[in-house]
């Protein structure tokens, strides 16, 4: 598979894409003459930053930095979230430093830790 890269598909980009795109939708819908939609894209779109953290607190999502081969399919869980990514302004927020190693290797990796 030479050639493929990280593109960081995950399941954490996925489902704040969604419902990003749901919330922006609804706000143009509210912009045309819908007025309630204005502020169901608003809460929707704030919904969609906060899903979108959860889950990559919860391993559906990827480190900053390009992650090995193993980790490109989007069923895999990154279990070395627990410690917090080097450098994730995701991981700083939610109190994890990132500094015990939790740099964005692979699951194998966080297992055997």
């Amino acid at each position: 598979m030479s050639g493929h890269h990280d593109e960081g598909h995950t399941v954490a980009g996925w489902t704040g894409s969604l419902i990003a795109m749901l919330g922006t939708v609804a706000a143009g819908v509210g912009v045309v003459g819908w007025r309630p939609g204005i502020w169901l894209g608003l809460i929707l779109l704030v919904a969609s930053v906060l899903v979108t953290w959860v889950l990559h607190l919860a391993g559906w999502g990827k480190p900053p930095t390009p992650r090995s081969p193993d980790q490109w399919r989007l069923s895999t869980r990154d279990l070395s979230v627990r410690a917090g990514h080097a450098n994730c302004l995701g991981c700083r927020l939610a109190g994890r430093s990132g500094r015990s190693g939790g740099s964005g290797g692979s699951v194998r990796e966080a297992e055997a830790s």
